[in-house]
């Protein structure tokens, strides 16, 4: 069943990984923000309507520990705007490594906050690693004003990334995964409603541009995240955002065959320094605060 839960939140990662390129092929008056609330608005209902349609999660949809589920979808409303907003700016590849590349600091930084969990010495290097590297990535941005500013919303995109997976392994002992996730996703999908009044889609018109948008929907919200909630119910939180760093190596591998972005040594030297210090960081336990002598 670990196997299992393995794969879930590998196929669930690379799936998130085509939604920048995705996004890139809409109509270039598009959106970022309303492209983000749209998608939580279908995936959200894709959810709701998979869990109402099986009975035992529909019966679980009332118990819901909900606080830890708003919290959840409050998180991943912040991170769909803030992300959607992020690869726009700096581009598919960068903003994706960011987003999903900063996750794991922000977790370490709760674990020491909250448990006193310090890095030891090789976890600390994969941090100053990471960090390194986005500051890289941020110097060598698109080259307008729009990079450090998109690298700044990606780094936000991946604090709430964080806390949503935080929430959400926290939640997975209280109630099954596919009412989990519809109820996360339909607070989303309610917070981030007044996008779509305030910003129409109406750029969505023709087959191509609602097909993108529903695969964005259905395909890269409602699947991915049904897996990737079942597979941490199986991993551990600190692996499942291992796991999820083929994210942006998968939007990184179709932002240069699919969209063209261009592989400048600095931005390629600035990706490797943060997938290998974030596999460093994930992969080695924080250790705990020292106790104190007794006296």
């Amino acid at each position: 069943m670990r196997l299992m839960g393995l794969v879930a939140v590998i196929a669930a990662a690379m799936l998130w990984g085509t939604t920048g390129t995705v996004q890139a092929l809409l109509p270039a008056t598009r959106d970022p923000l309303a492209v983000g609330a749209l998608r939580l608005l279908i995936g959200g209902a894709a959810l709701l309507l998979a869990a109402m349609l099986h009975g035992p999660s529909r019966a679980a949809l009332v118990r819901l520990p909900w606080r830890l589920v708003g919290l959840a979808g409050l998180c991943i409303a912040g991170y769909n705007l803030l992300f959607f907003h992020a690869v726009s700016m700096a581009g598919v590849g960068i903003g994706t490594a960011v987003a999903i590349g900063s996750a794991p600091l922000w977790t370490t930084g709760w674990e020491i906050a909250a448990a006193r969990l310090w890095p030891g010495r090789w976890r600390g290097a994969g941090q100053l690693l990471s960090i390194a590297g986005v500051a890289l990535l941020a110097m060598a941005g698109s080259g307008g004003s729009g990079g450090p500013l998109g690298i700044a919303l990606a780094a936000g995109a991946g604090a709430c990334y964080a806390a949503y997976s935080l929430a959400t392994a926290r939640a997975s002992n209280a109630a099954p995964p596919l009412p989990r996730a519809a109820a996360t996703f339909t607070i989303g999908a309610i917070v981030t409603l007044p996008v779509l009044f305030l910003s129409p889609p109406v750029w969505l018109v023709g087959a191509p541009a609602w097909g993108a948008v529903l695969f964005l929907g259905v395909g890269a919200t409602a699947l991915s995240y049904a897996l990737y909630t079942w597979g941490l119910t199986r991993v551990a939180a600190s692996t499942a955002v291992t796991l999820a760093l083929a994210e942006p190596v998968t939007a990184w591998l179709l932002a240069v065959s699919v969209l063209g972005e261009p592989v400048t040594p600095a931005r390629l030297a600035g990706a490797l320094m943060v997938l290998a210090g974030l596999v460093v960081v994930t992969m080695v336990p924080a250790r705990p605060a020292p106790r104190p002598e007794p006296v």
